[in-house]
């Protein structure tokens, strides 16, 4: 990306919020500006002075108690003034929104990959590799963002059944947009266009092979990005997104395509699973209790739903499985919950001890 020497922040995505979270900033005599890209702990930056580089201090590194307080691509930043060639970090400014991994390294808790997002293209293939359980899976990550999520249907070119698939694509999720194109051939491309507002920050999330690098090539207008054919054997791509990277589309919105977003993380994702299974919670309201499991328990309102033919069962399955894996997720990454799910479990098997001593006499349990 290249940003033209005094380009307004508000070309950048700079609102009346900003001005707000900066103004202490201000104070000091700091500048702002948006990371464009980051590469080995050097970053990348635009703001009201041009494009430069910028580094964090050793100061902000002994400050850093998570992995997500470092800066990614998106983010706003408080800079003090280049006078060595490279600015220097300050500080992050709060985000809006985000998309985050499992951290690597020492430091526990999420990696954010992309941040400050608007609207993200979750992109899904109408080939061979068409699936619903994972589109749940992406849009309950979408919603989790704190972004609005939009379904890109592509590789409409290939696929017969597209009015099916529209129709099947709907059936789970539930007032998202949803457009069907090919980015090869630029088909379907038109009715987005209009999303696309400059100053707007769009970020695709898909799998590998569902045509991300062909659809930024499709908007950008040119050739950008490298791209690959799928390998005939599983549909599957090659990742030919390489780096995380901010890029400025013609019609002056911002799109981040990033490779960490293959490895976003099913965990701190409750609202967001409740967004992608609105169906499920709204049948779930009506249970008699509030702790139902949707399983055998009388008065279950979900379950009542799936005999009536109003909610399909895989739904509910969806549902589960996904909660299943943030869970433990977030286990496996977060000390404080580990150490939660310890205390819990080793008090309920302190209590069914208990229990079966009581019933049984001492020696029992």
């Amino acid at each position: 990306m290249s940003v033209a020497h005094g380009t307004p922040l508000a070309a950048l995505g700079w609102d009346r919020r900003l001005d707000a979270l900066f103004a202490e900033h201000a104070a000091r005599g700091l500048l702002p500006a948006r990371v464009l890209s980051e590469q080995r702990g050097s970053y990348q930056v635009a703001g009201p002075t041009g494009e430069l580089t910028a580094t964090i201090t050793g100061r902000f590194r002994n400050d850093v108690t998570r992995a997500e307080d470092y800066p990614a691509v998106g983010d706003w930043l408080a800079l003090a003034p280049a006078v060595t060639g490279q600015a220097l970090v300050q500080a992050v400014l709060p985000r809006r929104s985000r998309f985050a991994r499992p951290a690597r390294g020492d430091i526990p808790g999420a990696q954010v990959v992309a941040a400050n997002v608007d609207m993200v293209f979750v992109v899904a293939a109408l080939d061979h590799d068409f699936n619903l359980r994972r589109l749940e899976r992406y849009m309950a990550l979408a919603w989790s963002s704190g972004a609005e999520p939009v379904i890109l249907l592509n590789k409409a070119d290939l696929c017969q059944e597209v009015g099916e698939r529209l129709a099947e694509v709907r059936g789970v999720a539930p007032g998202v947009p949803v457009y069907a194109l090919s980015a090869r051939d630029g088909s379907g491309i038109e009715p987005i266009e209009p999303l696309l507002e400059a100053g707007r920050t769009v970020a695709l999330i898909g799998s590998s092979g569902v045509g991300k690098s062909t659809l930024v090539n499709a908007l950008l207008g040119w050739q950008r990005q490298a791209t690959r054919d799928v390998r005939a054997d599983d549909q599957r791509g090659r990742h030919t997104t390489t780096r995380r990277e901010l890029i400025v589309l013609p019609s002056g919105a911002l799109l981040i395509d990033s490779p960490g977003m293959r490895a976003v993380g099913m965990w701190d994702v409750d609202e967001g699973l409740a967004s992608a299974f609105a169906d499920v919670e709204q049948f779930a309201s009506a249970c008699r209790f509030s702790d139902c499991t949707h399983g055998s328990e009388p008065g279950c309102a979900v379950q009542a739903a799936i005999e009536r033919g109003d909610l399909a069962e895989t739904r509910l399955h969806s549902q589960q499985r996904l909660a299943r894996e943030s869970a433990a997720l977030a286990r496996r990454v977060d000390p404080e919950t580990r150490a939660n799910s310890r205390r819990k479990w080793k008090a309920i098997h302190k209590s069914v001890r208990n229990h079966m001593r009581t019933k049984y006499g001492p020696e029992a349990g």
